[in-house]
């Protein structure tokens, strides 16, 4: 979707695709139902509704007239939350623009987002192990960018499975959900474990990680002073008799690379047959905060709402990394709940109107 003429072009690239719903919501997860001023349902806050924003934005900034002097491109992508190969598709046979913002994060600026890689860590089971382990099977999480909420487990001498439950988070704020499946880890290794291929890969899952989300056990809890702390995530358990695989989603600071993080895990995995993979990686984005698109921002953020706040750094993923130069602009401000990834998902109709003001105004700056 594309208006405006010039040599250059402003992008805006956001998402329609979203994480699976899950269970325990008060209102149909895909209802967009209204209550109490807002629109409750998946993706309305990540991020359907800021699309729709900077949709309703670029309407405005064309209907008043506002003298433009480059393109603006609003890109809809539909694989964010898994691979990205809507972006590759979609560079590979368009041209790139030449900077621009993606309203799928917080305010007031983005200037920073950490390196992201999800690790399988995989396990094959000797013959004799499923005889003497009494672990029939263990299932837990959908992705690795989710804070796990439940998990289930099948032991040979219950009838009934062990169910444990969690709450979900985005995997880049590991420390505000409860995890399932690290739950479940420290349960079954206080019940007493055997030593046999199976109860070791879920003895050396609970030693490495279990309730971590530091990285220490894997000898990676990394920090700098542009993006603090790594985090991680263990998203994914899927164990049977035969085999063990585990997905674990890290966050690392801007002054590391994928290639340092898995040299030192797969160190620390030595003598444990657990065998690491790296299943998807993003490097880091930094985007100096003298640079135009930031201070142009920072700008319109403190005209339409007062406040003068610093560039941020978090540890999510999004699409200003897909660019040569971009950055992630809103759509959640200071003070509100982070609700991406997690249920009752929902944005203030309130809130939704001041991106699509904001985000005019900011289309108005950096196209003049």
């Amino acid at each position: 979707i594309e208006f405006g003429q010039g040599n250059e072009t402003l992008g805006i690239l956001a998402h329609l695709d979203v994480v699976p719903a899950g269970d325990g919501w008060t209102y149909p997860p895909f209802g967009g139902e209204i209550h109490d001023n807002k629109i409750y349902g998946r993706g309305a806050i990540d991020d359907k509704g800021p699309a729709m924003a900077a949709l309703f934005a670029m309407k405005a900034v064309m209907e008043a007239g506002v003298p433009v002097n480059k393109k603006v491109r609003l890109i809809l992508g539909t694989d964010e939350e898994s691979g990205w190969e809507d972006m590759d598709y979609y560079f590979k046979n368009q041209p790139m623009p030449d900077f621009g913002i993606t309203p799928d994060a917080n305010y007031p600026v983005i200037h920073v987002e950490k390196g992201i890689v999800h690790i399988e860590l995989y396990k094959e089971f000797s013959r004799d192990s499923a005889d003497k382990s009494s672990i029939v099977s263990i299932k837990g999480g959908s992705r690795a960018n989710m804070v796990p909420d439940s998990c289930i487990c099948y032991l040979k001498d219950k009838q009934e499975p062990i169910n444990v439950e969690g709450i979900s988070a985005h995997a880049s704020m590991p420390e505000k959900g409860q995890n399932a499946i690290a739950k479940m880890l420290d349960l079954l290794n206080s019940r007493g474990l055997g030593d046999n291929d199976i109860d070791n890969f879920v003895k050396d899952l609970n030693r490495l990680i279990g309730f971590d989300t530091t990285g220490e056990g894997l000898g990676i809890n990394l920090s700098d002073d542009v993006s603090g702390n790594l985090t991680l995530n263990l998203g994914v358990i899927d164990i049977d008799r035969n085999r063990g695989r585990a997905i674990i989603d890290i966050r690392f600071p801007v002054k590391y690379s994928q290639e340092e993080i898995m040299d030192v895990i797969e160190q620390r995995l030595n003598n444990t047959g657990i065998e690491a993979k790296v299943l998807h990686g993003q490097d880091p984005l930094y985007v100096p905060k003298d640079h135009f698109l930031v201070k142009t921002l920072s700008r319109v953020y403190k005209e339409q709402t007062g406040q003068d706040l610093e560039p941020m750094a978090i540890g999510g993923g999004t699409y200003a990394r897909a660019l040569k130069t971009g950055v992630a602009f809103g759509a959640v401000f200071p003070g509100k709940p982070e609700l991406a990834h997690q249920k009752d998902e929902y944005i203030e109709i309130d809130d939704l109107i001041l991106n699509a003001k904001i985000y005019a105004h900011a289309i108005a700056e950096l196209v003049k």
